[in-house]
C-alpha cells in the first residue's frame, strides 16, 4: 500500500492531470472556462470569489513554498526552524480558513439561488467537496501536530519525498512516519489534481496573455473581391465572382 500511495499513486494523478488537459484543450475547448453564474447573481460571488481566490492563491505559495524550497535556503536568509515554524502556522492557517470562508459563502450562494443551483453540475458538487476536504485536512493536520513551540516537521520527510517524485525514483520510506492526518491530507490533494481538468477548476491553467498584445480596437476584414463603398452582403448572401 505505501509503494502505491507514494510510488504510484503520485504518477498516476499527474497522468490523468496531463492527459486530461490535453483532451480538454482539443475536445472540449469552449467548456474550457470558469462558467460564470454572475449573471443571476453579483453580489455575494463579488465577496466569495476574491477571498476564495485569494486564500486558495497563498494556499498554493505556502505548500511550494514548504514541499520545494530546502530547509538550507531559508536557513541561508536567516529564517531559523523556529521562525519559519510560526511563519507556516499562522500564515499557513490564516490563508487555509480566507479559503474556507470564500467556499462556503460560494456554497451558500448556490443554494440560496435557484438558477445557480440549476447551473451546477454533478462535477462542481465533487469539485466542491474534494477541494474543501483538501484544505480542511490540511488544517486539521497542521493544527493537529502543531504548538506555538514546535511542530511536526514535515521538511524533513513529505518535503523530500515529493521533490524524489521529479527524479523518477519516489523515495517512498521518507512517508513512512508521517502522521496520518498528513497522509490523508497528501492522498486527497493527489485525487483533487487527477480532478482539476474535468472541473471548472481548469481555468486555472489559463492566462489572458494576448489580451497584452491584441489591439485595441479589432477590426472585421472586408472581402476583396467587394469593391469600396459597395453594398454590404449580409452574411448568407453569396458574392458575384
Amino acid at each position: 500500500m505505501d509503494t502505491f500511495l507514494w510510488g504510484a499513486l503520485p504518477y498516476t494523478a499527474a497522468a490523468l492531470l496531463v492527459s486530461g488537459l490535453v483532451w480538454r484543450y482539443r475536445y472540449d475547448k469552449f467548456g474550457w472556462t470558469t462558467r460564470s453564474s454572475e449573471l443571476y447573481e453579483s453580489r455575494l460571488l463579488n465577496i466569495a470569489s476574491p477571498v476564495f481566490h485569494y486564500g486558495i492563491l497563498f494556499v498554493l505559495a505556502g505548500h511550494l513554498m514548504g514541499l520545494f524550497v530546502p530547509a538550507s535556503w531559508t536557513d541561508a536568509v536567516g529564517l531559523d526552524e523556529h521562525a519559519y515554524h510560526l511563519l507556516s502556522l499562522f500564515a499557513g492557517c490564516a490563508a487555509g480558513f480566507l479559503a474556507i470562508a470564500g467556499i462556503l459563502v460560494l456554497l451558500y450562494r448556490r443554494r440560496r439561488n435557484p438558477a445557480v443551483l440549476r447551473a451546477t453540475t454533478r462535477n462542481d458538487k465533487l469539485m466542491y467537496v474534494v477541494l474543501l476536504a483538501a484544505i480542511v485536512l490540511g488544517l486539521v493536520a497542521k493544527l493537529m501536530h502543531s504548538s506555538l513551540d514546535s511542530g511536526y516537521d514535515y521538511r524533513t520527510t513529505i518535503a523530500p519525498w515529493a521533490r524524489s517524485l521529479f527524479t523518477l525514483s519516489p523515495d517512498v520510506s521518507r512517508m513512512a512516519d508521517v502522521p496520518v492526518a498528513f497522509k490523508v491530507h497528501a492522498v486527497v490533494g493527489l485525487l483533487l489534481f487527477a480532478l482539476l481538468p474535468f472541473t471548472r477548476l481548469v481555468h486555472m491553467f489559463s492566462a489572458p496573455v494576448q489580451y497584452l498584445f491584441r489591439p485595441y480596437i479589432v477590426y472585421r476584414s472586408r472581402d476583396p473581391r467587394q469593391p469600396a463603398g459597395g453594398p454590404v452582403p449580409r452574411g448568407w448572401e453569396q458574392l458575384d465572382d
